[in-house]
């Protein structure tokens, strides 16, 4: 009898039981030595876990962090006219080193001050002496050609292709005085036009220097602000405002070269 008095007791609470809100719930515990299994976070792809990538350090210690870039954004962003893509076949790079008819196109259009006779490029700075370069077709580490390519007005320049025996780089003719500046690509100015970058990329073949450039354009002649040479390679620098470029940035990872769009804030 005390046994059903004591069910009579306990059948109404357990009755009204359901009748209350999750509110007034406890919160669930594990019970002790109960392992719980949580949910694992997505792992991202290999390509965004080379830690190597991700940040480029300069001399005095600062850190420059890397991220990942949407590819439409990148494509949408305007680019330099006189960066030219680099051959890609044999066919390709005979076209590219003869690169006199190209030449003879860019020089129709850059006016009196600047004229080519045979192997001699000349070049008349409004307040400098002519500056006259010489072709030297050798078989051997003395032959050197130098290619006109374009006029930079927002940075008063006059930009050149050098190419050496083995490899090259561009150069800067200042229109004012003919101050010569040697670059590591070619310059892709700032919106603003206060500086201009110069990427270039050689991971697979290693023949040139790959890395980054960063130059103030301001002065009376192009100061480098600071450059770094890297194992991975930066092709086709663009500016997304004056602080902050978008790069296709290359590297070499299980035995081929792979790319992917990032984003590099060079100015603070």
């Amino acid at each position: 009898m005390l046994r059903l008095r004591t069910v009579a007791k306990v059948l109404p609470l357990a009755v009204a039981l359901p009748a209350c809100t999750l509110r007034m719930q406890p919160a669930e515990k594990p019970r002790p030595g109960t392992l719980v299994q949580l949910p694992k976070p997505p792992v991202p792809p290999r390509i965004y876990r080379l830690e190597h990538l991700d940040t480029l350090v300069q001399v005095p210690g600062r850190v420059l962090r890397i991220y990942p870039a949407a590819r439409p954004i990148y494509e949408q962003l305007p680019a330099p006219t006189w960066v030219a893509s680099k051959p890609t076949s044999a066919e390709e790079e005979e076209s590219f080193l003869d690169f006199t008819v190209e030449e003879k196109r860019r020089l129709a259009q850059a006016g009196p001050r600047v004229q080519r006779t045979g192997r001699l490029l000349r070049l008349r700075p409004t307040a400098g002496r002519e500056i006259r370069l010489v072709n030297i077709p050798a078989e051997d580490e003395r032959n050197v050609s130098y290619e006109y390519l374009a006029s930079l007005p927002h940075i008063r320049q006059w930009l050149l292709s050098v190419h050496l025996y083995e490899g090259g780089y561009y150069m800067l003719v200042d229109q004012r005085t003919g101050h010569r500046t040697q670059l590591l690509a070619p310059p892709v100015i700032s919106p603003d036009g206060r500086h201009f970058v110069c990427g270039n990329s050689d991971v697979l073949a290693r023949f040139e220097p790959s890395g980054l450039q960063l130059w103030s354009a301001e002065g009376s002649k192009p100061e480098l602000l600071w450059e770094r040479q890297t194992d991975w390679g930066c092709t086709n620098p663009r500016w997304l405002d004056n602080k902050t470029i978008l790069f296709e940035q290359d590297f070499f990872d299980k035995g081929d070269v792979d790319t992917r769009v990032v984003r590099l804030k060079v100015i603070p």
